[in-house]
């Protein structure tokens, strides 16, 4: 499948073209294509069967009481009907199950894309609109693909075909028509021009509006909690009252398109009738050339009418395009080409030099820090909230990058690293930990969706999730819900813990793994966390200081600085920092 564009970072937005549309979406599937414009072709001549006969039935057969010839007529025009249904079944089945795969690749290749981009990009957009942008915006290209282009094609051929019968029986006739058609013509290009922007813009209110009420639907208990079910259904409202306002500006321009049409079409039926009937007394036209002209007029105004409407189809779609190619444009990790070096195994030494970080310019978080976590050993982050522990963690996971100094893993260039070579080998305990919707079971394999029963059943009984789930009728097979949100916390971070244990990792990050427990769950979980943690380079971040006694360092961080650094005995024995943090939480 061929991308929209090569992924290469831009900050202008994206104006897809028929013709890029054409070489990226319709040239490789030019042999279905061709397909469905020759049976669209067919069907259009076989169309014109019937007004041909009618002619004839008028002239030649009823004037001369022809009781064969009205049987072969019949018999021509069955089979012509018989022609024309069966190829429109062969357009719809060749060319609009190919548009809905189409769909289908886009929206694969595009969350393929997605889970490539960089955390920022994340933490600057919301997940409704991002779904928008994977489910919605692709769908357009049914019409580029499908039956709207090539309707636009084949009608194309049709009108041209009855404009050169029409002329065949009256170039007067003809001439007056083409003259509205023509206007109408001109009206239905200038309105596409102005749509377009609208479309446009409604991708992107309709994904703002989703994104919202994604969060909405996922906060529903905030909301309660708050008595805010109104200001969040005012939210909404506004929302949706932008996307009518956008749906009516379209509206209005489709409006004038049909209505115009209309009349203009009319102007003509209109004349025809007047010229047909002035001929028709002269002697000049007969009755059957007079109704032959009407239907094929017909064949030739139907296609030009429905081309506003897949012109208006097609619009949409290159709208919606615009938008992917947006985001198929944008730098993903992998896409760093100082990232060469793969690390075939990792012993877990790890080292900060110099480390500075800021997230917004100016406003360091992290000032040239150094530090060493020796392969298998523990490396415990203490300080006040915003001290820049969180940081060292999220550096330590390649979640972020730093704007200056080395983080370095085994000898190596951790911004050097290519990123899937080394996060294998890392397993991460969060303080909010994700837990998707599904099975407890699901959600421990999560790590290793290929690990035996026996390794499940080793990190399910080393985190001790066996203690609740051996309490539930389905076991490990009961189904959690949304985020665990029938399990309470304890019982999600056992869940978490076990995912990690069955990962196997070489470096370990837990991110204040026990904060959300009780007593009795922290007992627990502590004698886990210890078979995590053995043998593995491991960063704990713990507000709970009781928890890390035995780490083989512990640092204490403030204001982006290392301000003491060495074991439990030792920042006891020290009575700064860490010894005041220590006696205060120990008299709570």
């Amino acid at each position: 499948m061929q991308h929209l564009a090569s992924p290469k970072s831009s900050k202008k937005a994206s104006r897809v073209t028929i013709g890029h549309a054409f070489k990226t979406i319709i040239w490789p599937r030019r042999n279905l294509v061709f397909i469905g414009l020759v049976l669209i072709m067919v069907r259009s001549l076989a169309g014109l069967v019937l007004p041909w006969q009618s002619k004839l039935l008028l002239d030649n057969v009823v004037p001369n009481k022809d009781t064969n010839g009205l049987y072969q007529l019949i018999a021509v025009v069955i089979a012509a009907i018989t022609l024309q249904a069966a190829t429109s079944f062969l357009l719809t089945r060749i060319l609009s199950v190919q548009a809905q795969y189409l769909i289908r690749e886009l929206r694969v290749q595009v969350q393929k894309k997605v889970l490539a981009l960089p955390l920022s990009f994340f933490d600057n957009t919301k997940s409704g609109a991002l779904v928008s942008r994977i489910m919605s915006d692709v769908e357009g290209v049914r019409n580029l693909i499908g039956t709207g282009l090539v309707q636009l094609v084949g009608g194309s051929f049709t009108a041209i075909v009855s404009m050169v019968i029409l002329i065949k029986i009256n170039p007067w006739m003809t001439l007056f028509v083409f003259l509205p058609i023509s206007i109408f013509a001109y009206i239905a290009l200038k309105a596409f021009k102005f749509i377009r922007p609208i479309f446009r813009k409604r991708a992107k209110i309709n994904a703002e509006v989703k994104g919202r009420l994604t969060e909405t639907l996922a906060g529903v208990r905030v909301i309660k909690a708050f008595n805010a079910e109104v200001q969040e259904r005012k939210v909404f409202e506004d929302g949706a009252d932008r996307i009518y306002d956008n749906v009516k500006k379209s509206l209005t321009a489709t409006a004038l398109i049909t209505s115009s049409s209309t009349f203009l079409i009319g102007i003509a039926t209109t004349g025809i009738m007047g010229i047909g009937g002035y001929y028709m007394m002269k002697g000049q036209m007969t009755t059957g050339d007079f109704l032959f002209f009407t239907l094929v007029l017909g064949f030739m105004i139907a296609p030009i009418v429905q081309m506003s409407n897949i012109g208006s189809q097609l619009t949409e779609a290159l709208a919606g395009l615009d938008k992917t190619e947006e985001l198929m444009n944008m730098a993903t990790e992998g896409d760093d080409a100082n990232r060469t070096v793969v690390l075939e195994t990792v012993k877990g030494d790890i080292e900060f030099k110099d480390v500075t970080f800021a997230y917004e310019s100016g406003k360091n978080v992290l000032h040239s820090l150094n530090f060493k976590a020796p392969a298998g050993t523990v490396t415990a982050l203490v300080g006040s909230s915003g001290s820049g522990k969180s940081t060292i963690a999220g550096l330590s996971a390649t979640f972020l990058t730093a704007q200056s100094g080395t983080v370095i893993v085994d000898n190596q260039d951790l911004s050097k690293i290519k990123l899937e070579s080394y996060r294998k080998h890392l397993g991460v305990v969060l303080q909010d930990e994700f837990l998707f919707e599904g099975s407890i079971r699901e959600n421990i394999k999560f790590s290793k969706p290929d690990a035996t029963d026996e390794a499940l059943q080793k990190a399910v009984k080393a985190a001790y999730v066996n203690e609740f789930t051996d309490r539930f009728e389905n076991g490990l097979d009961t189904l959690i819900g949304e985020r665990g949100v029938k399990l309470s916390g304890g019982q999600r971070q056992r869940i978490a813990i076990a995912r990690a244990i069955l990962a196997n990792p070489r470096v370990v990050i837990l991110d204040e793994a026990t904060s959300n427990l009780d007593t009795e769950s922290e007992a627990l979980i502590q004698k886990s966390l210890d078979e995590l943690v053995a043998n593995r380079t491991t960063l704990v971040i713990a507000h709970r200081l009781s928890t890390i006694r035995k780490a083989d360092q512990i640092l204490v961080i403030e204001g982006g600085h290392i301000v003491e650094r060495g074991t439990h005995e030792d920042l006891i024995a020290l009575k700064g920092r860490y010894f005041d943090l220590y006696t205060y939480q120990a008299k709570i």
